[in-house]
């Protein structure tokens, strides 16, 4: 007999959930070249190629990956510092920071998604904090930790950088829609987006466990940035096998969320993923989901809707949906997370 692990029950995926073995890394999600939106050449227009390979990538994964996309390389660096420093502090020191029921920004390590708890620690912070207390309640104030030095100046300046970036990939996703490209940009003006940064020890029963459990993302868009690791699979549409996401240095991993799905009336498709573990490495990521005000009513865009293709989704509040999905990541509930099928026209 070799070495008995202890396995915590609340980490243990359901065995049609578990990680198998074997994951196709072949056919990978699309890598585009966002450099054109940078040369002089460029002007005000947007080559027709760019868009129809967003187009492509949007309606066939749902995911791609971005290269040549104007954020500088030792940005990226920094912020990977940071986050490792951070995470290597003791658990003392990373709970002076820790979430708490009124205001669900901060530290903390016991996340569920599908009601299994997830293998991870993390770290939220909002792009930018509401002046008064959320009408749900809820108070929005970024617990900047005081160790490393340097951690508020070094995100807060990642945050401005990636919402750059977020705003010329939405116009991207409208102009790939047949939209003018700043279409989607009115429901941002007040926008809820955060950044997290996620730390995925090594699993001692990577075949049971999931770093996060399948799921789809709520908002519109998330750019993630991930270290060399990797373990991010996405469910292939054409076949629903899990792919596993190639690390590429100083890329961003690209996907389109719930909200896209629904402007775009099934267009696109927020596609299922999940983070795979890995018995020997940790893993780091920093996801910045790109959310819109909290006030935003969702629904088909009405020149995405006619009668041959009529809408095919109930409008629903952004900031309610939003809030429901966050307290059941908080406890674990019977009931299953709140989904946009919940909104869905049969």
């Amino acid at each position: 007999m070799g070495h008995q692990v202890e396995v915590d029950q609340a980490f243990v995926q359901a065995p049609e959930h578990r990680p198998k073995t074997v994951i196709s890394e072949a056919g990978g999600i699309p890598l585009i070249d966002l450099s054109p939106l940078f040369s002089d050449s460029a002007g005000a227009v947007v080559p027709v190629t760019l868009v129809q390979q967003v187009e492509a990538a949007s309606r066939d994964w749902g995911f791609f990956q971005v290269i040549n996309h104007g954020i500088p390389p030792e940005l990226l660096k920094a912020a990977e510092t940071t986050e490792r420093e951070f995470f290597a502090l003791s658990e003392e020191e990373k709970k002076k920071v820790r979430r708490d029921e009124v205001n669900p920004l901060g530290y903390y390590e016991s996340e569920h998604t599908k009601n299994v708890r997830d293998w991870k620690e993390v770290i939220d912070l909002v792009l930018h904090e509401p002046s008064e207390v959320d009408v749900r309640g809820l108070e929005l104030k970024n617990k900047w930790p005081q160790v490393p030095p340097g951690f508020r100046e070094t995100f807060e300046e990642y945050g401005k950088s990636l919402e750059k970036l977020a705003f010329r990939l939405l116009e991207l996703i409208a102009l790939s829609l047949n939209l003018p490209a700043k279409r989607l940009n009115v429901f941002f003006e007040e926008q809820t987006t955060f950044i997290r940064l996620n730390h995925y020890p090594p699993c001692p029963y990577p075949d049971l466990a999931l770093g996060v459990g399948r799921h789809k993302d709520a908002g519109a868009l998330t750019v993630l940035y991930q270290d060399s690791t990797g373990g991010l699979d996405v469910k292939r549409k054409s076949d629903g096998n899990w792919v596993r996401v190639k690390p590429i240095p100083n890329s961003f991993i690209i996907n389109v969320g719930d909200i896209i799905q629904v402007w775009s009336n099934d267009k696109y498709e927020s596609v299922e993923h999940r983070v795979s573990l890995n018995s020997a490495r940790d893993r780091f990521s920093i996801p910045f989901f790109f959310y819109p005000a909290s006030h935003t009513n969702v629904k088909p865009l009405e020149e995405l809707v006619d009668e041959k293709n009529p809408a095919r989704y109930d409008e629903y509040n952004w900031g309610e949906f939003f809030k429901t999905r966050k307290d059941s990541n908080y406890k674990k509930s019977e009931a299953e997370n709140i989904q946009i099928t919940h909104f869905k026209r049969v």
